[in-house]
């Protein structure tokens, strides 16, 4: 396996290609997982294993300097894949619809290349490819079983379609909002619709609980508050002359400051079931948190700016990208332990590349792979990582 630049360039390329025709969901990263374990092998890189399917490899480990970790997430989405390359994905049902294949090939290329030049690091460097970051919990599991143990210091990068290539953001404080899901249950009485007078409608009481919750946000939280609450889902089977005796409502809840999550779920309960006594019907209402922020510490997050500018240049900051996205990360569970930073890098060019993460449209940019891998091995301290492929 060659280690220079343009081979390992090629090898990750032709790697996400690999992994993309054969996604695999959250927890389910077999496949993904021995094959990157397989060719850490062939690169003679030491790892371990870690929440079943993750992967710890470190280098440098005895040298004396500050244990920097990068990470790369690994799972799919239940999608569908509509795209046109000649290597979608092979499984029904199953795509990289956020580019965890670009990340891992990313990774594994910073890591082909750092080993190469390993004398040269000034500290140990450690590579966590992480399983089930789409909604699993993956980074928490990771943490759990001992990832972190003996790093100090953490970066990661998510590719962001809506900003264009050449450009990034890593801002101080909030880069990604926090999450969350709720699940609201509305019982009434059902009958024939001729007879409304003697039913208790959940229908009708579901469509004001969707109307009153979008007040949160204009009234009840404050304009500079970002956070973002949407019901994405009803369901309340039933014929065209029955009323039925129950409605379902599920949605979304996001938010840049952690403090204001008690407030928010508070309120979705608290309006709900006001709403349904007012329709005389009940709820029933469950909020469940998922991702805290990811919110960046500033002294990391300077230093991945200053890679950045060497990378990109001068004007590699995206002017029209407002931060925090309402997007959300579960980078953000290292980042409550250890210092570092995260950033979103920008892969459309013109036209192409810019559909949206998770979409059946998605397409990675393999463009992108080079001048990350630089960025990477930069944050690890690799001198002259900059300069590569000027």
């Amino acid at each position: 396996m060659s280690s220079s630049w343009d081979s390992i360039i090629q090898q990750a390329v032709a790697f996400r290609h690999v992994l993309h025709r054969n996604p695999e969901l959250a927890w389910n990263e077999i496949n993904t997982a021995a094959n990157i374990r397989q060719r850490l092998d062939q690169l003679k890189i030491t790892w371990r294993a870690c929440a079943e399917h993750g992967t710890v490899a470190t280098i440098a480990a005895h040298a004396s300097g500050k244990h920097i970790a990068l990470r790369g997430d690994m799972d799919a989405l239940p999608i569908q894949e509509q795209a046109t390359n000649n290597y979608c994905s092979n499984v029904s049902g199953i795509m990289h619809a956020c580019g965890h294949d670009g990340h891992t090939a990313v990774l594994w290329a910073t890591a082909a290349w750092l080993k190469a030049h390993e004398s040269e690091l000034p500290g140990p460097v450690s590579f966590i490819f992480q399983p089930a970051e789409e909604g699993g919990h993956g980074a928490r599991e990771m943490i759990n079983a001992g990832a972190l143990k003996g790093i100090e210091e953490i970066f990661g990068w998510h590719n962001w379609p809506a900003i264009p290539f050449g450009h990034a953001v890593c801002p101080d404080g909030a880069v990604m909002s926090g999450n969350g899901t709720f699940l609201i249950v509305l019982h009434g009485a059902g009958g024939h619709a001729s007879q409304p007078e003697l039913c208790r409608d959940p229908v009708l009481a579901a469509s004001a609980v969707v109307l009153n919750l979008q007040q949160i946000i204009s009234r009840r939280m404050a304009p500079q508050d970002a956070a973002v609450v949407s019901v994405t889902s009803i369901e309340a089977p039933s014929g065209p002359t029955v009323i039925p005796n129950m409605a379902r409502l599920g949605g979304s809840i996001r938010l840049a400051k952690p403090e204001l999550r008690e407030k928010l779920n508070a309120l979705i309960t608290e309006i709900t079931t006001s709403t349904a006594l007012a329709y005389g019907v009940t709820a029933e209402v469950q909020v469940e948190d998922r991702y805290q922020a990811t919110i960046n510490h500033s002294k990391p997050a300077q230093r991945f700016r200053n890679v950045l500018a060497d990378i990109y240049g001068p004007e590699w900051q995206s002017a029209s990208t407002v931060v925090p996205i309402m997007a959300s990360e579960d980078f953000s569970y290292y980042l409550q332990h250890i210092p570092g930073a995260f950033a979103l890098i920008g892969m459309s060019s013109q036209e192409a590349y810019s559909h949206p993460c998770h979409s059946p449209h998605y397409e990675f940019n393999d463009a992108l792979i080079s001048p990350v891998v630089r960025t990477l091995a930069a944050l690890a301290g690799a001198p002259n990582a900059a300069c590569i492929d000027n």
